[in-house]
């Protein structure tokens, strides 16, 4: 076993201490933790740990091996940048999520948080710096944007609907995202226009489930063309509604001007929402 002066004299040379100072420094960690560290001889020349000894020594490597992971940490690049998006509720959610995932094998470095919601909901998180950039729906024009893309919005039903759902001698039968919502506007303002009363037979928050009431002919609804299933089809003319007038799809920034990794992803969404069908 080696002697007490060896294990001091090895130690001292790793830390850069003399000899005295080490032995001084274990005695004072001792009397701080109340328990001896190294058991001596009597002649003072041999030592080994005791458990105790042996116990802090352990913990001591894994504080030493968490400082050294630290100080890694602090050496490497900085940390990916986060980009907030915001999409509409009323967006196919298959083909927003594939067009997310695309970014995202594209851009693996940059840490994409999605949210959806209303566009109403949207807007206002977008002024309050909440979100860094946010697909919208709204009135053409209706603000400054990156790219805008006009919807053309149609009166949908069920391929088999039956009239009754909009006789003029009663209620319009409709399906309806809440308010706030372009679409539901549109539906409205036609009816109003009209001199149509109606009557709300179905709402929902997402596309898919405004989509299925439509479907299953529990009324009419305002879609934009592009959403349109095999199981609907356009009111036909008899009915005697205009065509709403169409919705407006915008790319807000609420960043100016926008960050490098915020630019790219607006040049993503703005080529893929071009790209056929993206719509």
């Amino acid at each position: 076993m080696p002697s007490g002066r060896h294990i001091g004299t090895r130690g001292a040379e790793r830390v850069h201490r003399t000899q005295s100072t080490v032995s001084q420094q274990i005695q004072k960690l001792e009397e701080r933790v109340g328990r001896p560290l190294l058991a001596r001889d009597r002649s003072g020349k041999q030592a080994r740990p005791t458990a105790d000894g042996e116990l802090l020594t352990h913990y001591a490597r894994r504080l030493l091996a968490i400082a050294q992971e630290a100080e890694d940490a602090l050496a490497r690049p900085a940390a990916a940048p986060t980009l907030r998006l915001g999409v509409p509720e009323d967006m196919d959610a298959r083909r927003m999520s594939a067009l997310l995932a695309g970014y995202q094998a594209t851009r693996p470095g940059v840490r994409l948080d999605t949210v959806s919601g209303m566009s109403s909901d949207l807007q206002r998180q977008l002024a309050a710096g909440e979100l860094d950039v946010a697909l919208m729906k709204r009135e053409p024009g209706s603000g400054d944007c990156i790219a805008a893309w006009r919807e053309k919005l149609v009166w949908a039903v069920a391929a088999s609907a039956d009239r009754g759902l909009w006789a003029r001698d009663a209620p319009v039968l409709l399906v309806l995202f809440p308010p706030g919502c372009i679409y539901r506007l549109r539906a409205l303002r036609t009816l109003d226009q009209a001199g149509r009363p109606w009557r709300q037979a179905f709402g929902s928050h997402s596309l898919t489930g405004i989509q299925a009431a439509v479907a299953a002919g529990l009324g009419l609804s305002v879609l934009p063309a592009a959403a349109l299933l095999p199981e609907h089809r356009v009111l036909p003319a008899s009915a005697r509604l205009q065509a709403p007038p169409p919705s407006e799809l915008a790319l807000v920034a609420g960043v100016l001007p926008p960050s490098l990794a915020l630019r790219r992803l607006c040049d993503y969404l703005v080529a893929a929402l071009e790209a056929p069908q993206a719509r």
